[in-house]
């Protein structure tokens, strides 16, 4: 008798297609050669809770993580790292720049809460310029903005009637007469 009656083929991540929103194989970093390329050629970022390994190579975004006994000796611990860097990296993966990426948990992984560990890898992510920066503050691009409050959206010389003019011989024509 099969040990797992309640898995289904279609249930299984046998192909690309993800399980009920999960993450799909071609997202993700698998084989050891692949690890080993992007830690050997890639570029890295760290602070305190992550380091993030990126190769540029063409190909989809996809992630590969790394989370030690060193960081969490639990189990649990260690996967729900892992789960909220797998999900924060399927909620960007349609901004992030084409590659593979690896994300390798340290010490402060295992204290930080769900919000700083977006934070950690989404300021990561942005320093190896992979993610785009954030838009700016308010509902309208800054020239619209600019243009709706009668300001004009490219700086322009004052050409006020006070203001003195000169011609090309050098006089002054500050006042008509």
């Amino acid at each position: 008798m099969d040990p797992r009656p309640s898995e289904s083929p279609s249930a299984l991540d046998a192909d690309d297609s993800p399980r009920s929103g999960g993450f799909p194989r071609s997202a993700r970093v698998r084989a050891k050669a692949d690890f080993t390329r992007v830690f050997a050629d890639g570029r890295r970022q760290g602070d305190a809770v992550l380091a993030v390994h990126f190769l540029a190579d063409g190909q989809p975004p996809r992630l590969g993580l790394a989370v030690s006994r060193k960081i969490d000796k639990r189990a649990v611990g260690r996967n729900r790292i892992k789960r909220r860097l797998r999900e924060r990296f399927r909620q960007l993966r349609a901004q992030l720049a084409p590659g593979a990426y690896v994300v390798v948990a340290r010490g402060g992984a295992a204290q930080a809460d769900a919000a700083a560990l977006n934070a950690a890898f989404e300021q990561l992510l942005r320093r190896l310029r992979a993610l785009p920066a954030p838009p700016p503050a308010g509902t309208m691009p800054p020239a619209a903005r600019d243009v709706a409050q009668g300001r004009p959206s490219v700086p322009m010389l004052d050409s006020s009637p006070s203001a003195p003019t000169s011609d090309d011989s050098g006089v002054s024509n500050s006042s008509a007469s």
